[in-house]
């Protein structure tokens, strides 16, 4: 299970190192302590690779994602740090109890965190997750079952949605 780590974290230095992956380049960002960003960016090439200075954090995010990839791993267990509200990490929280290859809607997520009347600021805690598919916002769809925003495009929550249930038995 994934290890939230509290506090500021921000005077800390800043790692970053790039992953290659079917869906694009990864960049991963992170501290010593914990990883904080981990977003498809669109660029052709790595830009910031394994150095000897690379946090040990980074480099298991990368190792468990790289897992993941394979269909080897379902859940993350590195530390991370995130940064927002009170009500923005119920949230995310909420997003950790959705099950490998299954989805939910904004609605669901609503009232699996006991707010039912938030799911237009359930879904706008939703977009701000800065890390894809460890925080498994790319698992909620739509109410009637249409694929709805993803900050990485659709065509990645499409493709990690099918990914997952092509492993979900293996």
């Amino acid at each position: 299970m994934l290890r939230f780590i509290s506090g500021d974290h921000c005077t800390e230095k800043e790692y970053k190192l790039d992953m290659d992956t079917p869906l694009g380049i990864l960049e991963i960002i992170g501290t010593n302590e914990a990883v904080s960003s981990i977003l498809f960016v669109e660029r052709e090439e790595r830009v910031h690779m394994r150095e000897d200075d690379t946090p040990d954090v980074l480099i298991d995010c990368h190792d468990q994602l790289a897992e993941y990839f394979n269909g080897s791993r379902r859940t993350f267990s590195f530390p991370v740090h995130v940064k927002g509200t009170d009500f923005q990490k119920r949230v995310w929280e909420g997003l950790l109890d959705l099950a490998y290859g299954e989805t939910g809607s904004y609605k669901d997520l609503a009232l699996s965190i006991g707010n039912e009347k938030a799911i237009r600021a359930v879904g706008s805690a939703n977009g701000k997750n800065k890390l894809s598919i460890v925080i498994p916002c790319h698992r909620i769809i739509g109410s009637n079952g249409t694929m709805t925003g993803y900050a990485g495009g659709v065509w990645r929550k499409e493709w990690l949605l099918r990914h997952e249930k092509n492993h979900e038995n293996s």
